[in-house]
Parts: structure tokens; sequence; C-alpha cells
């Protein structure tokens, strides 16, 4: 591996790394922008792209679209990746954000299912394949690119730049649908006003590829290609040979799974559970999470720099540390503050569901086309989304709610035709509904009770951990393998950490909490995994800040 140097001493930043910072980051957040452009307008395209199905099936399958995107992001990684490592980190990038540009921009052109039948969702969704790609490709060059480009005791504070671009990509999505929403009016917005977000991007676009190409290769990787040292085989050599893959195997479980668990429990599972579990009203939610991301995006480069001063290892496994500790307190605390009714209801006026155990499933369905039919999974599935604790009681027969004094059965519903299913399943939650009312479960939160001061303190703790992970990551990956497969070695464990440990938080988590029957069970997923990286990293993982990254072994 490589080797170790503590003498160079840390320098100014010059223009010329200045440029390179600038140009790798705002790539890589107009390559953020437009992957959470889709993300956020499931809903509209769902209409508009699979309006051949029933409108609970289009959604399914406008969401399968957007998981399409993170399935593939590994893939992405190796064919990107070795090409970074075989021709170079700046012309790898170029073609990466040519590819997601292009293909955000073919969606606001693109027609829809009304004009050009089932052809459009099958373009579609390759369009999303190659944006998923793409993204597989952009991380590890841009974070490769600017740590090559960084002096020895900055790298963590350069490339903690490239870690803001997720968040920041994220807002600026949301900030751009938000203007055009307004400014067009709804009507407007969802016949054809949402195409404009993803048309916009094709100057984001120009402006990228037009600052890239100004930039020089990385010194790192110019004077290996000098030296002939470039590998023939990145992908046989990162992954056929034990001394590098169980680098990959430790930056995978000891750095990036607790990183992808928290970044996800942090943002994205945080906003999940202000609006489907304790039911705040979606603006409020969306309002209260930006501001929390707009205070404690800067701290990405706090923790960036301070891994510089005291290493990658204790700032990041300090993260999971402190979110595996301090999980189930503080999402409590948010429900107190968020929805205190709630809060009440759930200490007040226990649920208990009987059901035969035999017919109970763990409802794990990350692709959301799984139809659990059973009178248990119904009843569990109705009382999860409706923020109930439950409690789980093992009986015979068709499954029975019990809320107080009063019994609510479910339904068979294997076998049943379509239409006769849908009934008895509104009638069921028109059921349960008034019953959870009358024990005191609000149908929403009171907005005039919801504590937003405490809320948005308890969100911007959840961003901090966030920070700590995620701001010396790029370093971390970066330093741990050697110059030849360091494009390789160091996106495929990225990828799919966040790809698929991070991005199947939500899922898991539902399926924990139908199955348990408690609101905050779901966050024993990012606890454990969390946890396991905190020791594996502690245990086994070297420390890496003081490493010559010039070494071509």
């Amino acid at each position: 591996m490589a080797s170790i140097t503590l003498n160079a001493a840390p320098r100014p930043m010059t223009g010329e790394e200045r440029k390179v910072i600038f140009a790798s980051s705002l790539g890589t957040v107009f390559e953020w922008y437009d992957f959470y452009l889709y993300g956020s307008l499931a809903a509209i395209i769902a209409k508009k792209f699979f309006a051949g199905l029933d409108p609970g099936s289009a959604f399914i399958f406008a969401l399968l679209a957007f998981a399409a995107g993170f399935i593939v992001r590994p893939f992405g990684a190796l064919l990107f990746g070795r090409l970074g490592d075989m021709i170079g980190r700046k012309y790898t990038f170029l073609v990466t954000i040519l590819i997601m540009g292009l293909s955000t921009f073919i969606v606001g052109l693109l027609p829809s299912y009304a004009a050009i039948g089932v052809a459009a969702p099958v373009i579609l969704i390759a369009l999303r394949l190659l944006q998923g790609l793409a993204l597989g490709g952009e991380y590890g060059g841009a974070a490769t690119y600017v740590a090559e480009h960084a002096p020895h005791g900055k790298r963590g504070a350069y490339t903690s730049w490239i870690q803001t671009t997720a968040t920041l990509g994220l807002f600026l999505s949301l900030l751009v649908i938000l203007g055009v929403r307004t400014g067009l009016g709804e009507e407007a917005f969802n016949d054809w006003g949402w195409r404009v977000p993803f048309l916009v991007s094709i100057f984001l676009l120009g402006i990228s590829v037009w600052i890239r190409l100004k930039l020089n290769e990385s010194p790192a990787f110019a004077r290996m290609k000098q030296d002939g040292k470039t590998s023939k085989a990145p992908l046989t050599e990162s992954f056929g040979k034990w001394g590098n893959l169980k680098f990959v195997i430790l930056a995978l479980l000891g750095l990036v799974a607790g990183q992808a668990v928290v970044w996800y429990a942090g943002q994205f599972y945080a906003l999940f559970f202000l609006t489907q579990t304790l039911k705040v009203d979606g603006v409020t939610a969306n309002l209260l999470i930006g501001l929390s991301l707009l205070i404690g995006t800067p701290f990405f480069l706090v923790f960036g720099a301070l891994s510089d001063k005291i290493g990658r290892k204790p700032v990041i496994l300090a993260g999971c540390l402190l979110a595996a500790l301090t999980y189930f307190p503080l999402f409590q605390a948010l429900t107190q503050a968020g929805n205190p009714d709630l809060a009440k209801a759930l200490a007040n006026s226990p649920v208990t569901l009987v059901a035969d155990p035999a017919e109970c499933s763990f409802q794990f369905n990350p692709t959301g086309t799984a139809k659990f039919t059973s009178s248990c999974d119904i009843a569990k599935q109705m009382l999860a989304a409706s923020s109930v604790n439950y409690t789980n009681v093992a009986g015979t027969g068709v499954a029975q709610i019990q809320v107080g004094s009063q019994v609510i059965p479910a339904f068979e519903g294997k076998g049943l035709p379509a239409a006769e299913f849908k009934d008895k399943e509104a009638a069921l939650k028109k059921d349960i509904g008034a019953a959870i009312k009358a024990a005191g479960y609000p149908a929403k939160a009171d907005p005039a009770k919801i504590n937003k001061p405490l809320v948005t303190a308890i969100l911007v703790l959840l961003v901090i951990y966030v920070t700590m992970v995620y701001g010396p990551i790029a370093a971390a990956l970066v330093e741990l393998f050697p110059t030849r497969i360091r494009y390789t070695s160091m996106s495929l464990p990225y990828h799919i950490g966040n790809g698929w440990f991070g991005g199947l938080l939500p899922t898991i988590a539902f399926a924990l909490v139908a199955q348990n029957g408690n609101i905050y069970y779901g966050l024993w997923y990012p606890i454990i995994v969390a946890g396991a990286t905190f020791v594996i990293g502690l245990f086994f993982l070297p420390e890496t800040k003081d490493r010559d990254i010039y070494a071509h072994d």
C-alpha cells in the first residue's frame, strides 16, 4: 500500500487549487441536482409516463425508476472507475457529467405516455439507468481529482467541499422546483411546467463542462502516467488481489456503511419521519429540513479540516457512535416537539393486534411492488401507516385490532377481486381511523402545537452527525488506496454503501416498524449498522491522514 510521509508542511491554497475545488464541486452539485429532480417530481412523472396503469401502480413504477438510479450506481463505479484509472481523472468525469446532464435534459423533452405509449416509460427508465451509471462514476472522479491536487495536511479540508455537494444539490433542486411551481401556478406546473427544472439543467451542464475543460489532469495521475505505471487491469488489481480487496471490504464495512445510514437517517429518514409518522404537513417539514441543512452544511468543512489535524477515523467513527447512542432519545424528542398529541396518545392509548404469527410477513418491499394479502399483514400496514404503537398477541383466525374496548376485525385479501379488495381496504382504514381518533391519535400534527425551534435544533444535530461522518470520507477513501487503482477501488465501496446500505434505509425501517409495532423500531437498522462500522473501523481500519497519495503501489 501507500508509503508514509510526515515531513510536508501545510501551505496556503493556490489559485489553481481553488479552481479545481470550485469546478469539481460545482459539477458534482449539478449532478446531484439532476439526480434529485426525479425523486422530487415522482408523483407528477407517474401520471405523465405511467398513465397506462392504475394510479397506485403508476406511482410504484415511478418509484421503481427512481430506485433504478440507485441500484446501478455500483456498476457505474466499476465502469468509470476503470476508465479513470486507465485514461485519467479529468476526461472520465467530463464524460460522467455529459451523460448525466444530457439524460436529465432529455427527460424534460420526453413525450408522455399519452403521446407515444409504452415507449415513454421504457425510455424514461433507460435515462434513469444512465443517470445512475454517471453518478456512480462522478463522485470517485471528483473526490480523487481534488485530493490529488491537495497539499499534504489539507486533503480533508479540500475534499470536504465535495461532501457538501449532495446536500447542496438537493437544496438547489427543491429551490428550483419551488420557484417554478410558484411562478407558473399549480395547474400549469402539473401540466407542463414540471419540465422546466429538467430543461434548465442544460445551462448548468454547459457551465460545468466549460469549467472542467479548462482543468489539467491531476498531478498524481500525470506523474504516474509519465513513469509508465498506470494499471492495465484496474478491476483485477482492485478486486482480484486480496492485498487490495481486504481494504475495499474494510472501506465498505468500517467506513462507508455507517456513514451511509447516518447520512440517510439525518436527512431523508428525518423528513420521512416528520411527514409520514408525525403527520407534519409537507411544506412545514421541508422548510424545517431545509433550515437545518442550511445551518448544518458548513460543518462538512469544519469536520473535513478537523480530520487533517486529528485523523479521519476519530471524526467519522465518533459520528457513527454518537448516532448509535442518541437516535432513540432524539427521535422520541422529535415526536414530543413535532406532534405532542401523538406522543400523548402513544403513552396513554395502547393498541393490540391479535393475529396468527404464521400469517404475518416481514414486510420488506424495496421495489414497492409486493402485495401483502393476509389479514395480519393488512392490519400491520395500516397501523404502521397511522403511526400507532401496538402490541403483538398470538391468536388464530382473522387478525383483530383492539383499540381500548373496541375490536376491529381485519380481512383476508388473498384471492379477492381487485375492486372488492379495494373496498374492504377502504372500509377497514375508515374503521381504524375512527377508532384511533376516538383514542386520541391525531390525523395530522396541529401546526399551532409544533415546537419549531426545538424541532429545528434536533434536526440540526442530526445533520451535524451527517457532517461528521461525511465530511472526511472522501479523503479517507482516497488515502486508503494506491494511485494506480484509486478511482476504481474507492468508488465501488462508496456506491454500494450509499446506494444500497443507505438507499434501502427507509424501506427497511418501515418494514421493522410494521413488524414490531413501534414507530421507533426502524431506528435499529441505522443504529446496528453505524455501531458495526464503529467497531470494525476502530479495530481493523488504519489511519490514513499522513499517507503519501502520490505512491503508485
